[in-house]
């Protein structure tokens, strides 16, 4: 059985019927994007567990095997020509043991929307466009599809028409914006259903994301 990673949980009023699993970025922690969920608007939500895991540590190769936390490891600033398919397939464990953890306290899968930032954008995709049940919704921010050549055959039928949300900056030196369209197009190649925003900045979350991010939770969830 997967240890279950160490989380921080906010629960927007009590007694949440759904749930959002928020998967930070390279060398952060689950603390990152705790502040967001007070500036949310969730006025026509129901009530939301969201929780925010910490990746384990391990030594990264692209900043020179300094030890951090990571989903998996990052071994050329091109990210997609080499990549570390273990770590990413550990991860994808690691996530699918805390949807099952969601389930079993009474949030069905349904209910449940798995959303990341870079590395946590991508484990995003790796686990939910493969989970074998429907999810609400996929949150995709400032990332990239992982093993994208593998996709076509592992992705789940269930979640062939879950809404994915996909937000990046224009300016983002980390993930290009290319890297992130092409993302894109290879998701709707494959038939699913993005709605994609671009905005005038780097590796960050600006305002109007979180507004938009709002709105689309409360689409996915109401």
């Amino acid at each position: 059985m997967t240890k279950l990673l160490d989380t921080i949980q906010i629960e927007s009023a009590p007694n949440p019927t759904a749930a959002v699993i928020w998967l930070h970025g390279l060398g952060a922690d689950g603390s990152d994007f705790v502040p967001i969920v007070r500036e949310l608007d969730l006025s026509g939500c129901p009530a939301i567990r969201f929780v925010f895991p910490t990746a384990p540590t391990m030594p990264v190769t692209i900043n020179g095997g300094y030890v951090m936390r990571a989903w998996y490891d990052i071994l050329e600033q091109d990210l997609v020509r080499r990549e570390d398919e273990a770590g990413l397939r550990a991860s994808q464990l690691q996530i699918d043991a805390l949807i099952e953890a969601e389930k079993a306290r009474g949030i069905s899968a349904d209910r449940i929307v798995l959303a990341g930032f870079s590395q946590g954008c991508a484990m995003t995709l790796q686990t939910g466009l493969r989970y074998p049940e429907k999810l609400a919704g996929l949150m995709c921010l400032s990332g990239y599809l992982p093993l994208r050549e593998t996709v076509p055959a592992e992705r789940s039928a269930a979640n062939q028409q879950t809404p994915i949300f996909m937000a990046h900056g224009r300016m983002d030196p980390v993930v290009v914006i290319e890297r992130a369209e092409k993302s894109r197009d290879i998701l709707r190649d494959l038939g699913y259903q993005i709605e994609w925003t671009e905005y005038p900045m780097q590796h960050s979350v600006c305002a109007e994301e979180v507004d938009a991010i709002g709105k689309w939770l409360t689409q996915v969830l109401a």
